[in-house]
């Protein structure tokens, strides 16, 4: 963090970024990548099932068919849709390709192996360079959020304004002592919502009718939740950065003892302040009657 950036008085105490193992649920995408195409490879061409794979075709269709179920089952997991999208596009640009060059087609039991080891390299790169664009500043007065990789975003939260923290760790994250913390606004900012839903319709006949639906039921349940650009994601220690965060809270938290100080001390002021108007009042009153007074002498 640059000095010019720095409040009155404000002093850094941690600069972090997320472990390299806290966005595994990316990373693992590109391991899926690279287990199934040296799969598909070793069925076409050395297990005993490759006669199954004897055209080009079957061995890009099931290449094909077994990544994007694994991006439906992916999104609907994760409830992100980009995930799906983004396997479609690995297929389109690998058949694209073996399209392009024409003959690649036919060696498509050797392409696609090399072609998923390919893309899932750069899938790792990709997952590296934006966990290094996360940086948190923990200061005495606040918490700075910053990221973005095209697009650079920034969250500023003072810690009187903190109303709740959250943490939470994964397994990994027990292993390797790294952990995400959310700090909760009193806005509700880091709080997001799980809901349900209900569908249904009648189909009407000239005898009867028959009802069709699809049922789901529950409450709306607001659970922490935030973007990694804003919230404390992966962080290491864990367990220092979570205690020097709830020190913070804390040490910026008005207890009742000092907030009845600070009334009273208010209070204090007024009285002194009336006190000082009414003799200020007096004397000029007394100003006044002493040129009376000595008329009528």
């Amino acid at each position: 963090m640059e000095q010019e950036e720095l409040l009155s008085n404000e002093k850094v105490e941690k600069v972090l970024s997320p472990h390299p193992l806290s966005f595994m649920r990316y990373q693992s995408l590109c391991i899926f990548l690279i287990i199934w195409g040296v799969l598909i490879g070793w069925l076409a061409n050395f297990s005993e099932y490759k006669e199954l794979f004897s055209g080009y075709w079957s061995v890009i269709l099931a290449w094909s068919l077994v990544l994007l179920i694994a991006g439906i089952m992916a999104s609907l997991t994760t409830i992100r849709w980009r995930i799906f999208f983004l396997y479609l596009g690995i297929v389109a640009g690998g058949i694209g390709l073996m399209y392009w060059q024409g003959g690649w087609l036919t060696d498509a039991k050797i392409f696609i192996p090399f072609y998923s080891v390919a893309m899932s390299i750069v899938g790792f790169l990709l997952v590296e360079w934006y966990r290094l664009s996360h940086k948190y500043i923990i200061s005495n007065q606040r918490i700075i959020f910053k990221g973005g990789i095209i697009t650079k975003e920034e969250r500023t939260l003072r810690y009187d304004k903190i109303s709740d923290v959250n943490s939470k760790q994964g397994v990994l994250g027990q292993i390797f002592g790294f952990g995400t913390i959310i700090p909760i606004s009193l806005s509700g900012f880091g709080l997001g919502s799980d809901t349900s839903f209900a569908a249904g319709g009648v189909q009407l006949g000239e005898k009867k009718a028959k009802f069709m639906g699809i049922f789901g039921g529950g409450r709306e349940v607001q659970t922490p939740r935030a973007r990694s650009y804003y919230e404390l994601h992966g962080v290491y220690p864990y367990k220092e950065v979570k205690k020097l965060v709830e020190k913070m809270v804390q040490g910026s938290v008005i207890t009742q003892y000092q907030q009845e100080q600070v009334e009273f001390q208010k209070e204090q002021v007024d009285i002194q302040k009336q006190m000082r108007d009414l003799l200020k009042m007096q004397s000029e009153s007394d100003k006044e009657q002493e040129p009376e007074s000595k008329e009528k002498k």
